[in-house]
């Protein structure tokens, strides 16, 4: 799938971005689709399609008319500052390793770099375009770059962590698993296991529906978002996060007190022996 890349002008001299993707795919930003499609699950079956965030022409596109902030869903500050948040009152402090999965442009690792000690943040994306932005224009203007050497930052298109220098005591994963079919978060928790501490734990965000309603149905959240069993964006019940940890040292556990706009929940893996 290839995403046409337009900006708009507006007196404020803003550039506002819209993706031109296929019939029935939302083209306002964050990138979700409208309704799934015979055709496109067929697509997702045969193997050409998981999520835009895949097209990474697309993305580069968007990226290099200005528009690192948006294509990664908007709300950058409202969702950067959530996440450090929530993580800090659960337990993050400055000396702490973090490894943020899907970290896209630092939209929450520009905090997470300011908040923890100099080389504790690492982070994840499959776009290299969304973090080469992310430490150029937003660490830069911040002058954090001394805390973060860029090697921190690795493409990972497939939750592969054999790259991972160190353990870590906290993994994020803010808005991945809601592009994503169901046995990506399986292979996710298979492999991240290896490299966290056995005290960790693993925080990632879903878009949940009622254990009662059937997953081929589209499901219509209060945020807004319409999310779908077999397109982007994907939701899952709860029983699905536990099913995910079965025979794996991982227990899944359902997180109160995370407020997203969109309406995804927070889901949190603690790591056992």
């Amino acid at each position: 799938m290839r995403l046409q890349v337009t900006a708009r002008v507006h007196s404020s001299s803003c550039y506002a971005l819209l993706l031109r993707a296929p019939r029935g795919f939302n083209r306002e930003l964050p990138i979700y689709y409208s309704s799934p499609r015979i055709d496109e699950v067929n697509r997702l079956m045969n193997g050409e399609m998981l999520s835009a965030y895949y097209d990474k022409a697309g993305i580069e596109a968007a990226v290099n008319s200005g528009g690192h902030r948006s294509v990664v869903g908007g709300l950058w500050e409202e969702i950067g500052q959530l996440q450090i948040d929530f993580l800090v009152s659960r337990g993050l402090r400055p000396q702490h390793r973090l490894l943020d999965i899907g970290c896209g442009s630092l939209r929450a690792g520009v905090k997470f770099v300011r908040y923890l000690d100099p080389e504790r943040y690492f982070g994840t994306d499959i776009n290299q375009s969304l973090m080469t932005a992310g430490y150029d224009i937003e660490l830069t203007n911040e002058r954090l770059t001394d805390k973060l050497p860029r090697s921190h930052l690795v493409v990972d298109d497939g939750f592969d962590f054999s790259w991972c220098p160190v353990d870590f005591d906290f993994v994020l994963a803010q808005s991945v698993f809601t592009h994503l079919p169901l046995n990506f978060l399986r292979v996710c928790l298979e492999r991240l296991h290896k490299v966290v501490l056995p005290v960790a734990s693993f925080f990632a965000t879903i878009f949940e529906i009622p254990e009662n309603c059937p997953s081929f149905e589209p499901y219509q959240h209060s945020g807004g978002v319409t999310s779908h069993g077999a397109a982007d964006p994907y939701h899952y019940r709860f029983a699905d996060m536990e099913f995910c940890c079965r025979n794996l040292p991982w227990t899944a556990i359902h997180v109160d007190g995370w407020h997203h706009p969109r309406s995804q929940q927070m889901i949190e893996f603690v790591r056992s022996n």
